[in-house]
């Protein structure tokens, strides 16, 4: 079965069809919250798996994501370029970058960031910035390791429940301001607070709350030591110290900004702000460019070689690659399609592994599933993925190895207990990702057994024109990313279902998805730690990261 590529349709941004309700159909969701809750209290580690999965059943059994394949990374870089490295999840480090004689790094990561306040951020692009501008108490080294950034001495009780922090000496903003760990207590709390409206607020769920809600984190009174509780012993602690959302921000420059209350990341919406780690953004041409410069205060400053950083902001694939063949860029983050198979023997293309999935996902309250019950939804997602090719978007599209995917927790991730969540990408699933190949006439059939169970009517295997189901697709403009919803378009229209694509520039395009502004929806989930907690705990109700929509009117 081949999935040809179509013409998409590209339509104006406008309100989508999701926006009338129907949560009726939508899977009753208070159970996985509270599941989730217990997961996080859990001490005992072969249980805590054991639940782990019974989430995972719970999440996959609404048939609402759709995996596709797991993901790996892939990036140009110029061979004089050496020093620049990356973790398992997407987040890359230029701070011990060299570049042969100059001492400039020019770079393309994306296109404008949505934000780069650390604790509004939930963009990879937006992570990578705040990981070159920022630094937290821990951070990623280039093996890939969490190691001590800010921390000289970090100590954990005997019940792992208490963290006994102990600051480097001599620590300072990039505004030449000592930094201690009063910052720490302000930006976790900060971060931790709805009024802030960070994304990952739940990530501060491992910490332990006092009876008036703020976190239990206090500095000692010469700001040298942070000591946290935690809510639960917490294996995978140091990976958060090193995440973004953890990173410090300035109380005095966040406040500064007018009208901060309302819009908490504004005081970081322009050049100039103040952050502590290697560099600083020194001036930035909305949709155009940002160039960040040197951080002298940074701890390891004397580590750093380069001192400027010139960032490309743009999209546009075939421009970014036009970019670097034309020596404009030293370092390109995505490559057009249509070039990877000449690319794959080039050593300046690199392919590099990922911990997450590349999925694609509908919105449970969509008018879609107006009138259906939630299992009668369930079955009719579950019956359009049975048609996807994952095959063939893996070799045609992705074309570097990525595997089919047939779960949400991507293989290879920690199980928490040991050893590993998955191993096997078949018999671990939750359906043959390959069926569609192997035996194409049967699996049609038994999608539109279940396309029947929601009640549609088929006649001689195609939809029946009295019924017909029409579904818009949002997707970013990068030419992968359309490329497979073409492919999937083909897929659907095997058995009569109308695909029309929409796309969006990056920024109106995450936002879209957070607000529930869509039917159906490319995704993308690069695991922020090595726990499958990460890949289940965004699906709660108020999370957000919860695009789907799971438990919300």
């Amino acid at each position: 079965f081949t999935a040809l590529v179509v013409t998409a349709a590209v339509l104006a941004v406008s309100p989508m069809s999701a926006m009338a309700k129907s949560s009726e159909a939508a899977p009753d969701w208070e159970e996985y919250d509270a599941l989730i809750a217990q997961i996080k209290a859990e001490t005992d580690m072969a249980e805590r798996e054991a639940l782990m999965h019974q989430a995972e059943d719970m999440l996959m059994d609404t048939g609402a994501i759709i995996p596709i394949y797991y993901y790996n990374d892939v990036y140009l870089q110029k061979p004089e370029v050496s020093g620049i490295y990356s973790n398992a999840y997407a987040t890359k480090f230029f701070m011990f970058a060299e570049n042969g004689d100059s001492d400039t790094l020019k770079l393309n990561l994306s296109s404008e960031p949505a934000y780069l306040d650390p604790a509004l951020n939930s963009s990879v692009d937006g992570a990578c910035l705040a990981a070159n501008s920022f630094v937290g108490i821990c951070s990623y080294n280039a093996d890939g390791e969490v190691e001590n950034a800010l921390a000289d001495t970090i100590e954990t009780s005997e019940d792992g429940l208490t963290w006994t922090i102990t600051l480097k000496p001599d620590l300072k903003w990039s505004d030449g301001d000592t930094l201690d760990a009063n910052d720490f207590v302000y930006s976790w709390n900060r971060a931790a607070d709805e009024k802030t409206g960070a994304d990952y607020f739940y990530m501060f769920d491992a910490i332990a709350r006092n009876d008036d809600g703020t976190l239990q984190v206090e500095a000692s009174e010469d700001g040298q030591v942070l000591t946290v509780v935690l809510a639960a012993p917490c294996a995978y602690f140091t990976d958060l110290l090193a995440f973004p959302t953890y990173f410090p921000v300035k109380q005095a420059a966040v406040e500064a900004a007018e009208g901060w209350e309302e819009t908490p990341g504004k005081w970081a919406q322009e050049a100039g702000f103040v952050s502590n780690g290697a560099f600083v953004l020194t001036e930035w041409k909305h949709e155009e460019s940002m160039v960040y410069e040197k951080n002298p205060n940074y701890y390891r400053a004397d580590e750093v070689k380069l001192e400027r950083l010139e960032f490309m902001l743009s999209a546009d694939d075939t421009a970014i690659f036009a970019a670097y063949n034309a020596g404009d860029i030293d370092f390109a983050d995505s490559v057009p399609t249509d070039e990877i198979a000449s690319l794959l023997d080039n050593p300046e293309f690199n392919i590099v592994g990922e911990l997450g999935t590349y999925y694609v996902a509908f919105n449970v309250n969509s008018q879609l599933f107006e009138g259906m019950t939630p299992e009668q939804a369930a079955n009719m997602r579950k019956g359009l993925s049975m048609l996807i090719d994952r095959d063939y978007i893996c070799e045609n599209i992705g074309q570097t190895g990525q595997v089919a995917a047939n779960a949400f927790i991507p293989l290879g991730m920690a199980d928490g207990n040991g050893g590993f969540f998955k191993t096997e990408p078949v018999e671990e699933g939750y359906f043959d990702p390959y069926a569609i190949n192997n035996d194409f006439e049967g699996t049609v059939a038994k999608a539109v057994e279940l396309l029947e169970a929601a009640g549609y009517e088929f006649e001689d295997g195609v939809l029946a024109a009295s019924n017909p189901i029409q579904l818009e697709y949002l997707t970013n403009t990068t030419s992968g990313h359309i490329a497979i919803a073409e492919s999937i378009q083909q897929d659907l229209a095997a058995v009569g279902i109308e695909l029309t694509i929409q796309t969006q520039d990056w920024n109106v395009f995450l936002e879209e998805r957070k607000a529930g502004n869509f039917d159906f929806a490319r995704e993308g989930w690069i695991a922020d730690f090595n726990d499958p907690i990460n890949m289940l705990e965004m699906w709660i109700t108020d999370s957000g990261n919860n695009d789907c929509q799971f438990g919300r009117n």
